[in-house]
């Protein structure tokens, strides 16, 4: 049951930093190297508690589809997206913020089980752990650009 964790630093207010992490339309561009898309439930703008969406994507040549939830949320310290239906056994993401000396710290928490068993954790460690962290990265390294240049693009639509 691997569990990946980032820390990423903004220098924006920390309402900024939680919006646009639960900003739909960014985490497509985010995602822009699997072609990631919101499909259906929430597909634009900030998702809230109770909210879902269903993304679909190409990971490793296949076509996919993921929905989530979100099942927590306290504006603007922490909200918790859980996989309701997708190619994961489970996960769980916490996105939780604070202020540290004016600077918001964004916390990343995904916490996940393969499927397969045996195979799954075999693919974890080969690969997939790996894969999930880069993916992730590249979202928070967005989300820091975003928030110290122009965050109203995606918090005024």
């Amino acid at each position: 049951m691997p569990v990946i964790n980032l820390t990423t630093q903004i220098d924006c207010p920390i309402g900024v930093a939680f919006d646009l992490a639960r900003s739909i339309d960014l985490h497509e561009e985010s995602t822009a190297q699997t072609n990631e898309k919101a499909v259906a439930g929430r597909t634009s703008g900030l998702i809230s508690l109770g909210e879902s969406v269903t993304w679909e994507a190409r990971h490793f040549g296949v076509r996919q589809r993921l929905s989530t939830k979100i099942t927590e949320f306290e504006y603007p310290y922490h909200f918790r997206d859980s996989m309701e239906n997708g190619a994961f056994a489970r996960f769980d993401h916490d996105h939780n913020f604070s202020e540290v000396g004016g600077v918001t710290l964004m916390v990343d928490r995904f916490d996940y089980t393969s499927p397969f068993g045996l195979a799954g954790r075999i693919a974890d460690s080969l690969f997939l752990q790996r894969y999930m962290k880069r993916l992730l990265v590249i979202r928070n390294e967005l989300i820091r650009k975003v928030a110290e240049s122009n965050p109203s693009i995606y918090l005024n639509r």
